[in-house]
């Protein structure tokens, strides 16, 4: 007779695909067809909420979604009776990273790989695109290891190392020489595994091109932040992506030069007029060229000393000394209802609105940098949150989280929405986001491909570990 161990692994391998030791400890909905009953639907699409429903799930993928008098449980299913709760589809992350910044003044960021792919899924994060990489073999590496059940954390799409010039941020990024050095970065990283790159903000054009004309004839998009160059040269050039939304577009600057950063002051973006006609040219420019642009309101946010509320999981889950360089970055920004940083931050709330109100395809992502507030996950709840602070709706900022990105990965056959014969990437939320946007952090359940994942267990296993590891 087989041993019992066996035979528990065996169900969960047919069930769920490969759970090693790595993952099946925070796994607690494992059984091969699962029916979630009486659930409140919001399936991603931007189509309001659906009441009272029954998702089906069978060996990792949606087979059935419909009314709950009318959607039986299949034989043998795990029935879990979710009255009350409202699912959602797993977010797809298009601005994260496993490094956050070491604090100090210090310009160097710490790998997190261990800690960040356990708070991306905790937080129902469960595919991530990796914008900007400073360590890319150990961001692949974390991603097969995530991909062979070894860890726990969402489905990775990483991104090269930064396509950055002269002046880069710190010594962990290489700076490029020119044009032939951006293509055989490009076409060596390619070659390791890489889905996609990023320029950054003191690349030359003529980087910017040779990079992207590399990265297009191997079928890989690239994005920017950028500072040297402005968006709708960008555009010109054939970038996909760009990061950050207005706040970063250096074109409005009175003294702009060719390929240099400036340095733009917060004065100048929050005055910038959304109805004038340079910037109603740029987004017109970004959409008829299909740039979508990223929104990363978290990090902005994190900037302004007055929000948001400090969370305890947030302390929960950091170093105490990453706790008080972020609690000490905090008090020294207090600046009330005037502050520059909020001023920014609802110049981008509008910008981004008025983006996708002319036909712009916006995603989003934590970009877990800046002073810290931003971590991984956490932040990309709190960026749906913004978005409905900006004037979208609750079903239209879950729609930017979860399918618009699933749209730019080329991936909303598989993932992004809720419909049958899609993946079983979900989440479980104890609440209505649609009615209140604050319960989109109260996640009760992840499924990645079907297998449930126990947020609890997740963050418990983090405390006190992120910004060491």
């Amino acid at each position: 007779m087989k041993p019992f161990s066996f035979l528990l692994f065996s169900v969960l391998a047919m069930g769920q695909g490969r759970l090693t030791p790595g993952t099946a400890p925070f796994v607690t909905v494992n059984a091969p067809v699962v029916a979630l009953q009486h659930v409140r639907v919001i399936d991603g699409t931007g189509a309001a909420p659906l009441e009272n429903q029954t998702i089906v799930i069978d060996h990792g993928k949606i087979t059935a979604v419909g009314p709950a008098a009318t959607t039986a449980a299949p034989q043998g299913a795990q029935v879990m009776d979710l009255t009350g709760h409202t699912v959602i589809p797993g977010i797809v992350g298009m601005h994260e990273h496993l490094f956050y910044p070491s604090g100090g003044g210090v310009p160097m960021y710490n790998e997190q790989a261990f800690s960040f792919p356990r708070l991306y899924l905790a937080s129902g994060v469960t595919t991530a695109r990796t914008a900007g990489s400073l360590e890319p073999y150990t961001d692949l590496n974390v991603k097969r290891m995530i991909d062979t059940g070894r860890m726990p954390g969402p489905k990775m799409w990483i991104t090269g190392p930064y396509l950055e010039g002269p002046r880069s941020i710190g010594p962990q990024m290489h700076e490029l020489t020119g044009p032939d050095d951006a293509v055989r970065t490009v076409e060596y990283w390619v070659s390791e595994g890489v889905t996609s790159f990023k320029a950054y903000m003191n690349i030359t054009h003529a980087e910017l091109q040779a990079a992207v004309d590399a990265a297009h004839k191997r079928g890989v998009k690239v994005t920017g932040h950028l500072c040297s160059i402005g968006f709708r040269e960008a555009s010109a050039i054939g970038i996909d992506n760009l990061e950050h939304g207005l706040l970063v577009d250096t074109e409005f600057h009175s003294g702009k030069q060719p390929d240099i950063c400036p340095n733009m002051s917060r004065a100048e973006i929050a005055q910038l007029d959304l109805s004038s006609g340079p910037v109603r040219d740029m987004i017109a420019d970004l959409v008829a060229h299909n740039v979508a642009i990223t929104s990363t309101l978290a990090v902005f946010e994190a900037f302004d000393g007055d929000r948001p509320p400090v969370e305890q999981r947030f302390l929960d889950a950091v170093t105490e000394e990453a706790a008080i360089s972020y609690l000490g970055s905090r008090a020294r920004a207090r600046g009330g209802a005037d502050a520059p940083a909020l001023a920014e931050l609802r110049k981008e709330l509008q910008f981004e609105y008025a983006f996708v109100k002319a036909g712009g395809l916006l995603i989003a992502g934590a970009d877990p940098t800046g002073n810290g507030g931003a971590l991984a996950g956490f932040a990309d709840q709190r960026n749906i949150e913004l978005l409905v602070e900006g004037g979208f709706t609750p079903v239209e900022a879950v729609r930017i989280a979860t399918y618009n990105g699933a749209k730019y990965l080329g991936e909303t056959d598989r993932i992004g929405s809720i419909a049958a014969g899609k993946q079983a990437d979900l989440v479980v939320i104890d609440g209505n986001p649609a009615a209140r946007i604050a319960d989109i952090r109260k996640v009760t359940l992840v499924f990645k491909d079907g297998a449930g994942y126990d947020p609890a267990k997740l963050l418990d296993s983090v405390k006190g570990a992120a910004g060491l590891h």
